[in-house]
């Protein structure tokens, strides 16, 4: 999911020439969505759904959204992405909240490499790496860190997301010029191909970046494959549309993965307050897992 978060649909856009989402079937929608996705939609969403959700119907050729309703219940894994690519709307950027990437160039990156140098190993996770533009970010930073220090420390960055277009944009690195906002001239230079010909317009991140990404499907309520210990965990504008309850378990769950001092980034509008004793806010929205 940095980030898939939900936005307002203009009403009058939704329900026009299609079939309308009765309450049964919303109601189904709103349990099957907290289940699986941890996101409670209200009754407020009810329109959202319903005009995100006849494109999927169109393209899926189904006549209703009783019909929707029915695919979930066959094979809820094979939609679940779908779904969520349909609800969510992808806001990122590259060097979203610099506070965040200042402080790994001017503090934990540095000392992270030096503590390592003997053989050990670093790793960062992007969890809800959206279309791609927080993980490269990160790669930049942590090749720049690398090449500055030339540090032979065996360093990865862990990419994942539910949406699978999402995950589509990630993979490919390619980006429209004016996604590169963020990015300044001198790193556009050294971290990105600019696209001649058809490609005009375009930029794609650099093989090295590449290299130190793995970009992976997850969804943050199921089973975790990896094992960890991570450095870091980038949760940014993720959390922010989930229950308490469910961050209780997510926040615990990052907690157990995390290395003893390691630190878990939040969104700028999310907090941990009142839901997690493992952490410590040692920033703007930086937590560092409190040693024991």
């Amino acid at each position: 999911m940095t980030m898939a978060t939900l936005t307002d649909f203009n009403a009058t856009a939704s329900g026009v020439g299609g079939p309308l989402l009765g309450d049964t079937e919303f109601q189904f929608l709103r349990d099957f969505v907290y289940q699986h996705c941890g996101i409670a939609l209200g009754e407020q969403k009810r329109q959202l759904v319903q005009g995100r959700l006849l494109r999927r119907l169109r393209a899926l050729r189904l006549k209703d959204f009783s019909s929707y309703c029915e695919l979930l219940r066959r094979d809820p894994e094979g939609e679940l992405g779908e779904l969520a690519s349909v609800i969510s709307t992808n806001v990122t950027s590259f060097f979203r909240e610099m506070h965040h990437y200042d402080l790994l160039i001017n503090d934990l990156l540095p000392r992270w490499l030096e503590a390592k140098k003997n053989g050990g190993r670093l790793r960062i996770w992007s969890a809800g790496c959206s279309t791609g533009e927080e993980p490269y970010a990160l790669a930049m930073v942590l090749a720049e860190a690398l090449d500055r220090t030339g540090s032979k420390v065996d360093a990865r960055i862990l990419a994942t997301d539910l949406s699978p277009q999402a995950l589509e944009t990630a993979r490919a690195g390619t980006y429209a010029l004016d996604r590169l906002g963020g990015v300044s001239d001198e790193r556009r230079s050294r971290w990105f191909m600019r696209g001649e010909g058809s490609y005009e317009g375009w930029a794609r991140v650099h093989p090295r970046l590449r290299e130190l990404v793995t970009i992976q499907p997850l969804n943050l309520l199921h089973d975790w494959p990896m094992r960890g210990p991570f450095d870091a965990i980038f949760c940014r504008n993720v959390v922010i549309y989930f229950d308490k309850p469910t961050k209780q378990r997510l926040f615990e769950r990052y907690a157990g993965l995390l290395e003893q001092g390691g630190y878990l980034f939040l969104g700028h509008s999310e907090s941990m307050y009142g839901l997690s004793d493992s952490f410590e806010l040692v920033g703007r929205t930086v937590y560092r897992k409190r040693t024991s």
